[in-house]
């Protein structure tokens, strides 16, 4: 079995990976931790009847992986602890994902504390960085739209087919990408018959989609990426327009995408033929809903030939493929395990 630590569990982010691996069968859960102590159902009332209580985050005892579910300040303060006891750990905030410092000090305004453990850390997207997360002691977990755009675009931009300078991407997400904070557009009142835009420009998630697509792409990938709250709980849509170099077709696309995809399970491509005769085309393209909960990304693919536009969308749970559920499954690749394990549950429909 699998000792398993959550610092920070009070949170959505710590409360998913806990109600995951509740049923992951080679998981054991050593301690969970919270600022504020009590039980777990305190704070996640799916949980209610889970014999866990929350400990403080200075009573961690040493175990074989932890999760930190934190703000950036307490990571960098806990993460020598856990690594000097042999404790693997998997971040899933923002810490250790961007590999140019003075970018990452101006992006997250503050300067960085441990700057050689983002030398060693993984980003991991496991599509791209399984074999590396597998040897890893320290996992950089993606940010949610970064992980949208970065699984919409990789075919295109690894075999160099579209423009690297004109990539424009609108994020769509839920209301708990913000987190379990009291924040204003989170509020029901606020959000509900509402879209709320946010950090519309230079986006911290940006520069992991561009640090990534440039190292596959082997270009200085520049991307034009504003994000919106809408209102649902889960998930993330991200709509990704490109310019390819040539002339395509939506088949041809579709072709490259399956190819690309096709030995990892969690990557569905929605590839149903457009409806003949129909005035509203809905089947080519991924439902929010179909995902949520799940650790899976639906991408569906259109071309506009007459513009020379192809339209990527990838929808994907900002809690689940987008955040816990792909740490667990770094969790499984680092510790041997098929990286399916205890994450094929589909999503819920309706949603």
């Amino acid at each position: 079995m699998i000792n398993v630590g959550i610092v920070g569990a009070a949170g959505y982010m710590g409360g998913e990976v806990l109600r995951v691996l509740l049923d992951h069968p080679h998981v054991n859960i050593a301690w969970i931790t919270s600022r504020q102590g009590g039980w777990i159902g305190d704070h996640h009332p799916n949980l209610f009847g889970i014999e866990l209580d929350l400990i403080r985050p200075e009573k961690i005892t040493p175990c074989d992986v932890a999760f930190l579910a934190l703000p950036t300040s307490a990571t960098l303060e806990i993460v020598d602890t856990l690594l000097n006891q042999g404790t693997k750990v998997i971040d899933l905030g923002s810490a250790f994902r961007l590999k140019d410092r003075k970018v990452w000090e101006r992006v997250y305004g503050q300067t960085h504390s441990h700057w050689h453990l983002v030398e060693e850390a993984v980003y991991g997207i496991t599509e791209l960085n399984a074999e590396a997360a597998a040897n890893a002691r320290l996992i950089a977990n993606p940010g949610c739209f970064a992980s949208a755009a970065i699984l919409a675009l990789a075919p295109l931009l690894k075999e160099q087919l579209v423009e690297t300078k004109h990539i424009m991407i609108d994020g769509l997400s839920g209301t708990t990408g913000a987190g379990a904070e009291l924040a204003r557009p989170a509020l029901h009142a606020e959000i509900g018959n509402n879209l709320v835009p946010y950090n519309v420009v230079d986006h911290r998630h940006s520069y992991e989609i561009e640090q990534e697509l440039s190292l596959l792409s082997g270009e200085n990938v520049q991307v034009h990426f504003t994000p919106t709250y809408v209102p649902i709980t889960r998930g993330i849509l991200d709509i990704c327009h490109v310019f390819p170099k040539i002339k395509t077709s939506r088949s041809e696309l579709l072709k490259l995408f399956k190819d690309h995809y096709r030995d990892h399970e969690f990557i569905k491509i929605i590839d149903h033929e457009k409806e003949q005769g129909v005035g509203w085309q809905y089947r080519p393209y991924p439902w929010v809903s179909a995902i949520n909960g799940t650790n899976y990304c639906h991408i569906g693919i259109d071309y506009d030939v007459r513009r020379n536009r192809a339209v990527i969308f990838s929808a994907l749970d900002n809690v689940g493929k987008g955040g816990a559920q792909v740490g667990i499954e770094n969790m499984n690749l680092m510790f041997g395990l098929n990286r399916t394990t205890g994450l094929s549950r589909r999503g819920l429909h309706p949603g």
